[in-house]
């Protein structure tokens, strides 16, 4: 429907948004050493070994595949880096190039990889608590990246924002509309969608890292914006 080009809010404490970088150079290298070139049958098991399966994290179905690489509570985390294509990540990555700095400038480096993480773990325990026994499985940064997103919406609800609507039309929009206007859209798929367990897109997941992202900044606000001197 929209996407992002650019945001009117400049960097203010930290010089090099570098933790938004590495965030996004690890997604795009492991999507070009995992996904992009492999098997039908190599990416399934990717996503069931290194995703969040629901029905396996709560033991309430069997394993998809043999394949384990790690203990299912671990993929919480890594299932973050993963990607099912390339508009998957090349949507997610460019959303988090637009907003990320800023909330990388408001929290420090190492407060905003703790909240990127936090809120994309949060977004999977929703997705699992949503679907406890579904063997769909759960890949991709769109999680953390809704965390971001909730987080800049309440640090910079007066921004504005350079978008892309339609894919054709740009236009500059207020960050709290655009973004409340992109929360609205996933809370309207998730409701569509709530019938269908095969349904492609993990609409609770965006939703469940937004609210998170909005939720623990808003609690930590007045801390924020005194670093950032508003």
């Amino acid at each position: 429907m929209f996407v992002p080009l650019h945001d009117s809010t400049p960097l203010k404490v930290i010089r090099f948004q570098a933790v938004t970088l590495i965030i996004i150079a690890l997604n795009v290298v492991l999507f070009l050493t995992t996904g992009a070139f492999t098997s039908e049958a190599v990416l399934t098991a990717i996503a069931a070994g290194w995703g969040v399966v629901p029905g396996e994290l709560t033991h309430l179905a069997p394993p998809i595949l043999d394949y384990d690489p790690v203990a299912e509570p671990v993929t919480l985390v890594t299932y973050q880096f993963l990607h099912a294509g390339w508009w998957h990540l090349i949507a997610n990555m460019l959303f988090l190039f637009v907003f990320a700095d800023n909330v990388e400038d408001a929290y420090g480096h190492v407060s905003f990889a703790l909240l990127y993480l936090t809120t994309g773990v949060v977004a999977a325990l929703l997705y699992v608590l949503l679907s406890p026994r579904s063997d769909m499985p759960l890949v991709g940064a769109s999680g953390a990246v809704s965390g971001v997103l909730g987080a800049y919406a309440v640090l910079f609800p007066r921004a504005r924002v350079w978008v892309l609507l339609f894919l054709k039309l740009p236009i500059r929009i207020g960050a709290v509309w655009m973004l409340g206007g992109w929360f609205a859209l996933q809370v309207a798929s998730w409701w569509a969608d709530r019938a269908n367990p095969d349904a492609a897109i993990a609409w609770s997941a965006h939703v469940g890292g937004f609210l998170t992202g909005a939720g623990l900044t808003f609690m930590l606000r007045r801390r924020l914006w005194l670093r950032l001197g508003s």
